[in-house]
Formats: C-alpha cells, sequence, structure tokens
C-alpha cells in the first residue's frame, strides 16, 4: 500500500549518484515527495537562505568542504528545532559522527542505510520540526494576541490622556466617537446625552449625516413610567450595555427607528453594541451606539466580540471623566463670567451717572480687538489664538472699574460743586434768605431810627438785588459749567467774608462721627457771626494714617493729605469741573483699588493677564497716566485698545444724566488730539477710522442724532510734530 503524500520539504546533500538515488527512493515510497537533491556541499547554506526546508540529510564524507565543518555553519544560522540535521557516513569512525553531532546534528545514519531506519529516524525529525512549527505558531498567534490586546490598552491610555486634555466640547464628543469606533473597529458610532428633561439627546455621530432633532424619552409621558422598549433608553436607564448580534432577528426592543433609518439612507444595520455612560455615582449621563463590527481581514459585518465589552465599557468610564470635567470647567467658566459680568452691571447701576459704560466697553474693546486681530499690515504680529485669550481679554474688559464698588456714589456723581450727600447750595440760599430777611427786618425798623420810608424802601431794594446777584453768581459758580477767572476767584473770597447772625446751636442734632470732628472747636455765645461762605475744621476728613499703598504695585499717584475737604469757599473755588483734587483723587483711585482686588486675586493660568488688561486703560503712551504712569513700552495692543474703547465710550455715552452726549465727530476729534499729543495709539484710531468701526458700534449703541458725518481722510495718517 502506497505511503500517504507528506508535504514536508527536505534538503539531501551527498556526492555519490548512487547512494543519493536510493535515498530518494526509500523517502518517496515513505511518501516524502518534495525532495531537492544536490551534490556540491558549497550549495547546501545559499540554498537554505533562499527556501524554507523542514529537514536536512547530509554527507559528511564530501569535497571542497565536509559535513562536520558544514553543520557547524549551519548551527551558526539555523537551530535544531528549526532545521533538523540527519548526517550519513560511511566511516564508522565514532570521532567524526560525535564531531557532527557536537556541532549541532540531530541523529545520523551508517552506510549502508536499512530503509526502515531510515524512514523511522526522518519521521522523528519531520515530527520535532513539526512541534517546532506549531510551538512558533502558537506564539506568533499568542503574541498577535497580547499586541493587539496591547494595541487596544495604549490606545485607551493615549485616548484617555486626549480626552482629559481636550476641553473643546465638540472636539471631545468627537473624540469620544472616533475613538470608540477605533477600539471597536467598527463602521459608525452614535452618542446620546440624557438632558434636563430626561430624554436622549442625538450629540454626536461619525457618520456625515444630518443630526435629528427629536429627543427619545426615556419616561412615558402619561404614565410616568420608564420607557424601556428602545435599546437607548432601557440601557440608559438600567446602566447596563446589551450586545445585539443580528438586527433582524432581534424582538427584546423595538428598533423600528434603525429600520427607518436604514430605509432612508441605504445602510444596513446588522450588528449592534449600546453602552451607557455612567459617572462613579452611577448616574447615567449619556449613551454610546456601535454599528456593524467589521472583520478586521476581510472587512465583512461580524457581530461584537463579547471580550470587547470592558475595554470599551473602560473607555465610556473615561468618556464620563472627561464629560464630567468639561462640564465643571464649563460651569466654572460660567460662574465666573456670571459673577463679573455681575460686578460690571452692579458698577452700571450704582449710579445713573455712569450710564452703561461698563458693558458697552467690552462690546466696543472685542470689536477693535477683532479688527485688529483680522488686520494684516499694521497688526499682522497681534493675534488672540485661543478662545481662552478672547475670553481673557473679554473679562479684563468687564471688569476694567472693578475698583468703583469702593469709591462712594457721591463723589462718582458729584454734578455740583457743593454736592455731597446733598446739594449744599440750598444751606447757603438759606443764608441768602436770611440775609434778605435781615435786610427786610432793617426796612421796617428804619422809620424808627430817622430815616425816611423812601429811604429805607431805595436801601432795601439796592440790598435785595445784590443778594439776588450774588447767589445767583453763586449758584453759576457751583454748577462748573465753565472755568472760574481769577475775578470769580476775587468774588467768592468777598462774599465769603459777608457774615449772618446764627441764633441756633448747631452741636443739636448730630451724628456720632459729625461731634467727632467737632471736638475741639471753640464754644461760642448765640447769636454768633457766621461767614456766608465757610471753610471750617470740621469739613477736613483725615486720611486713614493706617493705611498705605504698598508700594510694590508700582503706584504713581500724588496723594492728597487729606482725605476729603468739603469747605464751602474751598468747593466752589474749584476753577474747572466740580471735583475737588481729593475728590479727583478717589475717583482716580478706583484703579488703584482695580489692581490690588485683581493683582491679589488667583486667577487661572488662561485668564493671568485680566489685571493687566483692566488696570492700563487710563495710562497713556507718554507716561502721564494712572495709576503707575506706564509708557509705550510697557502697554500692549490690548491694553491700548482697551484705553480706545474707554475713552470713546465716556465720550458718546447716550446716557449720562449730567451732560448732552457728543456726537461721533465731536468725539473723533477728542481722540484725534489725544492721538497728536501721542497718549493713544496712533496706528489703532486710525484703524478705527479706517475699519469703520466707529459708525457700526454708533449704529449698535448710540442715538440717531448722534450720527453724523466723519471724514475721516483729516485724521488718517502719521503724528504730524
Amino acid at each position: 500500500m502506497p505511503a500517504s503524500k507528506k508535504t514536508n520539504r527536505i534538503l539531501a546533500c551527498d556526492n555519490a549518484d548512487l547512494d543519493t538515488a536510493f535515498l530518494l527512493s526509500m523517502l518517496e515510497a515513505d511518501g516524502y515527495s518534495n525532495v531537492t537533491w544536490i551534490n556540491d556541499a558549497r550549495q547546501v547554506i545559499p540554498w537554505l537562505q533562499r527556501e524554507a526546508f523542514d529537514l536536512l540529510v547530509l554527507d559528511i564524507d564530501m569535497p571542497f568542504i565536509n559535513g562536520v565543518e558544514l553543520t557547524r555553519l549551519i548551527r551558526e544560522q539555523f537551530s535544531e528545532a528549526s532545521l533538523p540535521i540527519l548526517v550519513i557516513t560511511a566511516s564508522a569512525d565514532k570521532e567524526a559522527r560525535n564531531l557532527a553531532l557536537f556541532h549541532g546534528a540531530n541523529d545520523y545514519l551508517n552506510k549502508p542505510v536499512d530503509s526502515v531506519e531510515t524512514s523511522l529516524r526522518v519521521r522523528n525529525l519531520l515530527t520535532i520540526r513539526d512541534i517546532y512549527k506549531r510551538q512558533q505558531n502558537t506564539e506568533l498567534e499568542l503574541e498577535h494576541k497580547v499586541k493587539i490586546r496591547t494595541d487596544k490598552l495604549d490606545m485607551l491610555i493615549k485616548n484617555g490622556i486626549m480626552m482629559a486634555s481636550e476641553h473643546d466640547r465638540t472636539k471631545l464628543l468627537n473624540q469620544i466617537l472616533l475613538e470608540s469606533q477605533k477600539l471597536l473597529h467598527c463602521d459608525g458610532a452614535t452618542l446620546y446625552l440624557v438632558t434636563d428633561d430626561k430624554t436622549l439627546r442625538f450629540a454626536q455621530r461619525t457618520r456625515d449625516d444630518q443630526l435629528p432633532m427629536a429627543e427619545i424619552p426615556l419616561f412615558h409621558a402619561d404614565t410616568g413610567q420608564p420607557d424601556e422598549r428602545f435599546v437607548s433608553t432601557y440601557v440608559a436607564l438600567h446602566n447596563t450595555p446589551v450586545l445585539i448580534d443580528n438586527v433582524a432577528l432581534e424582538t427584546r426592543f423595538d428598533l423600528s427607528g434603525t429600520r427607518q433609518f436604514d430605509e432612508q439612507t441605504g445602510y444596513k444595520t446588522i450588528s449592534l453594541l449600546t453602552v451607557p455612560l455612567a459617572s462613579v455615582t452611577g448616574e447615567v449621563v449619556g449613551v454610546l451606539q456601535f454599528m456593524n463590527a467589521l472583520d478586521a481581514a476581510t472587512g465583512q459585518v461580524i457581530a461584537f466580540a463579547p471580550g470587547m465589552l470592558h475595554l470599551v465599557q473602560a473607555l465610556a468610564a473615561q468618556a464620563v471623566v472627561a464629560l464630567d470635567n468639561l462640564q465643571l470647567m464649563e460651569a466654572q467658566e460660567q460662574l465666573m463670567d456670571n459673577l463679573f459680568q455681575m460686578i460690571a452691571t452692579a458698577i452700571d447701576a450704582k449710579s445713573p451717572y455712569t450710564g452703561r459704560h461698563c458693558s458697552r466697553v467690552p462690546e466696543l474693546a472685542l470689536m477693535l480687538a477683532q479688527v485688529a486681530h483680522d488686520d494684516q499690515t499694521l497688526f499682522a504680529d497681534f493675534r488672540f489664538e485661543t478662545a481662552d485669550e478672547w475670553r481673557e481679554f473679554k473679562m479684563g474688559a468687564w471688569l476694567h472699574d472693578c475698583g468703583k464698588v469702593t469709591t462712594p456714589e457721591y463723589v462718582i456723581d458729584k454734578a455740583t460743586k457743593l454736592e455731597t450727600i446733598n446739594n449744599r447750595i440750598h444751606e447757603i440760599r438759606t443764608r441768602f434768605e436770611v440775609l434778605l430777611r435781615d435786610a427786610e427786618i432793617n426796612r421796617l425798623l428804619a422809620p424808627q431810627a430817622g430815616q425816611t420810608a423812601d429811604q429805607a424802601n431805595a436801601q432795601y431794594a439796592a440790598r435785595a438785588a445784590q443778594l439776588q446777584d450774588d447767589f445767583a453768581f453763586l449758584a453759576t459758580c457751583n454748577t462748573g459749567t465753565k472755568p472760574l477767572t481769577a475775578p470769580d476767584l476775587a468774588r467768592l473770597a468777598q462774599l465769603a467774608g459777608t457774615t449772618w447772625l446764627r441764633h441756633f446751636d448747631d452741636q443739636l442734632g448730630l451724628s456720632v462721627a459729625e461731634t467727632e470732628r467737632r471736638i475741639g472747636e471753640p464754644v461760642v455765645q448765640l447769636p454768633v457771626l457766621e461767614p456766608l461762605l465757610a471753610d471750617k475744621p470740621r469739613h477736613l476728613f483725615e486720611r486713614d494714617t493706617s493705611h498705605h499703598i504698598d508700594p510694590r504695585y508700582g503706584f504713581k499717584m500724588e496723594v492728597p493729605e487729606k482725605l476729603y475737604n468739603h469747605g464751602e469757599l474751598y468747593n466752589l473755588s474749584v476753577i474747572r469741573g466740580t471735583l475737588t483734587l481729593e475728590e479727583r483723587f478717589k475717583i482716580n483711585e478706583h484703579m488703584i483699588s482695580t489692581v490690588m482686588m485683581l493683582e491679589n486675586m488667583r486667577f487661572p493660568k488662561s485668564l493671568r493677564r485680566v489685571p493687566e488688561y483692566a488696570s492700563t486703560h487710563h495710562e497713556t503712551l507718554t507716561g502721564t497716566g494712572y495709576p503707575r504712569r506706564l509708557t509705550s513700552a510697557d502697554l500692549s495692543i490690548p491694553s491700548r485698545i482697551m484705553a480706545i474703547a474707554d475713552i470713546f465710550e465716556a465720550l458718546t455715552a447716550p446716557d449720562r444724566p449730567y451732560k448732552k452726549p457728543n456726537t461721533v465727530s465731536e468725539a473723533i476729534k477728542v481722540l484725534f488730539e489725544l492721538k497728536q499729543a501721542r497718549q493713544i495709539d496712533a496706528d489703532l484710531f486710525d484703524l478705527f477710522l479706517s475699519s469703520g468701526l466707529h459708525i457700526a458700534y454708533a449704529h449698535c449703541f448710540l442715538k440717531p442724532e448722534q450720527i453724523d458725518e466723519v471724514d475721516i481722510a483729516a485724521y488718517l495718517g502719521p503724528v504730524t510734530p
């Protein structure tokens, strides 16, 4: 009976043709048909290097190179298990045979060979080779599986790192889907998120078609019971994954939506894996659904392997942590944004005199920053590269006047020179009423002193006219609508010397603080003559000596000796405007408060420049601003933007009750003067005009009557000497 055909490849080398022919006939009789014979030992190694053989039959006694040496050379490249060697020798010399075995021969035969013995030894050696090959294949297969698992674990680790570092919600959701799809090697994936209304909302999917707008309720609207009909709602309600090998055969869930989608798109969903996204507390925040697992070799749709479930659950856990972190960050950012906007809104609401300044300045600043960001010429190097940088600038703009929370309202709102909590012009007017009444009394008593009625009436009329004129003068000075001249100051001093008679004790009905300020004043006997305009010690408010401005902030502002001076003559003698030196400092001091408040806050790294952006809009390029007298070298482009935005808004604000708002052209003229004085950035001013931003802003925030023509050509170009 002929032997079954065997596939093993055998290489035989023997220079004796008869011996070789006999050996070949024996091997063929045993079914080994794939035998290669060569008679030159020098060709053995090249053959082995070119092709793979399962057995080498080698004669020891050959010319050019003997079998022992050849065995040694072969073993430098091939192990005993990977290439068994059967040596054949006609010599009875045991030493040669032992040397061959020593150098790596697996077995030997003596010539003349016996066919049965040869068959058995060849079989045994090929068995060793087969065992080696199976072991090698097993190792390779195991190594391949380990590599696949390791790659997936590496993918999980990499994905976790990537998700932890992603702060953009859309990118994060897309990354969760794509990485999950890659991990499972499937055709598509969909992400649902649980809404506050207890529904599943389509948040993202890997296919390019439009996301459905409809949401899937988790509970029945009529009964309030869980709606477990759909696989996605079941997974969300029970926090458990579901595997479906074949959608067509599925009976547990209503898959009509999936089938309808297939009909509309021509897609064919076969296998499904649906996994919950649950936090560590067990709260399900979303659902991941994967469609059609693919065979890595053929690309055919197959069922999802149950062994992959724990990997995708691990990825889902990573996704939940990333989503939780992102939602926490978004909530913190939103809270901070709302807090800063609330501060700005509170400052605007604190005084009608500032209108909506704190909310309009950020709008204009962001508009100008966008124009500068888009400019490719003078501002080509200026860029806000990330959303965080834009937010940082916006926060600085919102907080640019936050220090005004420390400024007394009556100082911010001081519309007249004598105004504190109330307008003290009424006290002065009352004194004039007393003087007029005294003049009336003197007229009535004049006849008793020997005057005629006509004389008394004439004197009274002159006195009344003078009092009316003097009060009108004081009232005009009080408004601060025009600068005072030297004659005006002289007349104020003269009027201050006018006296009136006080009959009542001015120490009665005082607060504790008022009483303390009057300690040391002499006790006078009533009635007493009082000056018409008084600068008294009680009008001086001392500065708190325990409160010093920390020099580490680098403020360069002259601090008045007194905190306030409410002296009547002192206030009325203010040459321009309504504010005294002390009050002007108090208003400017809001920048000191802004700096100290913000620089003492521990802003995150993404907002570290908020104090800079919020505190430099009163600085000038010439170093004459406040609070630090910074120069052009110290002021960044965003800081220069803030200065222009703050000035233009203040000039055009349509809701200041104490002044008529400027037109656009009037405000541009003022800004141009500041440009010529090199106090604001000339290039930014030109960009503000050439981009048409002044008109765009005006149409958004100003009254129609404020918007007029501006000949921008007259204002553009370099600063003239």
